[in-house]
């Protein structure tokens, strides 16, 4: 009797199962369709990613010490339930910065290297990152694990992230060769780049 006079009040009101369905499955997306919508965008202007070039071979203390400036040109995260982050870097704008030793003739060399015969940014001139799984480790700290798109290769790689107040640090290690990049050498190999990199970074949202 019970649902017999649900269906009566429903079909007084106009409700037909077809709608009370509909509403019964937007009430369960609902919490999903809310987490999509806190995506944040990365504040680009504020936001570093800074990859520290070491060197190797037997006279690597002659060779120069350099970091290297990846701007974000764009990207969003959250935090949420839908945790996730995407970001890309334009190959193009990427800065080598050297140690006070270094002339501005090395710098200018050592710029158009990286530019050419490491990234040949021209070729290939966004470097992408999209997560795949994120992770909880606690104390709003989480694993990132995704897939980076450096020199038309794509790669698995994790790094750990912690929330500092505003800002999202944290770092992580990749290697020149996993990506189709020969680690530069100089002098036949005396003195050559590593072929791990280590990347930092400190991310910003927008409008904080």
């Amino acid at each position: 009797m019970g649902h017999s006079t649900g269906s009566i009040e429903m079909k007084k009101l106009g409700i037909t199962a077809r709608h009370y369905n509909l509403a019964a499955a937007l009430v369960l997306l609902l919490p999903a369709i809310l987490s999509a919508a806190t995506d944040k965008n990365i504040d680009a202007k504020k936001s570093v990613l800074i990859i520290h070039v070491g060197k190797a071979g037997m006279f690597s203390a002659a060779g120069h010490a350099h970091w290297v400036d990846a701007p974000i040109s764009h990207g969003q995260f959250n935090e949420g339930a839908a945790a996730h982050v995407e970001f890309s870097v334009d190959a193009g704008k990427m800065i080598v910065r050297a140690d006070e030793k270094t002339s501005a003739k090395d710098r200018a060399k050592i710029q158009e290297t990286m530019q050419t015969a490491v990234l040949d940014s021209e070729k290939y001139p966004e470097i992408r990152f999209r997560s795949t799984t994120v992770t909880p480790l606690g104390g709003q700290a989480w694993k990132v694990a995704g897939a980076l798109t450096l020199h038309g290769v794509s790669k698995v790689v994790s790094v750990e992230v912690r929330r500092d107040g505003e800002t999202y640090a944290g770092s992580g290690r990749i290697k020149q060769t996993d990506f189709g990049i020969e680690p530069v050498t100089i002098g036949g190999g005396v003195v050559k780049v590593k072929d791990e990199l280590e990347i930092s970074f400190r991310i910003y949202s927008a409008g904080k």
